[in-house]
């Protein structure tokens, strides 16, 4: 059984994104993240974007950049061979436990053929909002879901029964800061 290790990004990470999104979309023909959006959220939002290793090995990450209250949740890239793993569930509560008591929403795309991603989505709480077309450039369709403020308080239970967020943890540093 493999060990996982889930940490938030650093300056020294840039690399490894831009080596796995070759490995994860590239080779699949995908398109990949540009250099300049994988080194922000290396820099400055590495609170909210997070990294997965088995024995050191960078596997999978989470992309996500908060704005005011609310986040945008971009990518998800799980390396072929740790897809359908416990590594998806480790990256949410990751993810989760940091943005859940900081936002008010949580913003996703996905192209409406990227079934697995849009349960996920759904799993989480997630409400489909919009079609846009051209979104990333011509041709390109996605679907913008959200997961709002009364969905985060709806599924708070849920969400601390599945261990993805501690119970009261996030809600006291984040009364702590809107007092601030």
């Amino acid at each position: 059984m493999s060990r996982y290790e889930i940490s938030k990004l650093t300056t020294n990470d840039f690399q490894a994104i831009m080596d796995m999104e070759d490995e994860i979309f590239g080779k699949a023909g995908e398109s990949t993240l540009g250099a300049y959006y994988v080194r922000l959220c290396c820099e400055f939002f590495g609170d909210t974007c997070f990294m997965a290793r088995v024995e050191g090995r960078p596997i999978a990450y989470v992309l996500c950049f908060v704005r005011d209250r609310e986040a945008y949740c971009t990518t998800l890239g799980i390396h072929p061979d740790y897809q359908a793993t416990r590594v998806v569930p480790l990256l949410l509560r990751a993810l989760i436990s940091e943005i859940a008591y900081r936002v008010d929403k949580c913003w996703f795309t996905v192209t409406p053929d990227n079934l697995p991603a849009r349960k996920l989505h759904k799993s989480l709480g997630a409400t489909d909002v919009d079609t846009r077309l051209d979104f990333y450039g011509p041709g390109d369709e996605r679907v913008v879901s959200v997961i709002d403020r009364v969905a985060f308080d709806r599924l708070r239970v849920r969400y601390e029964k599945l261990g993805l967020i501690a119970p009261g943890e996030q809600r006291e540093a984040a009364s702590l800061a809107e007092s601030a």
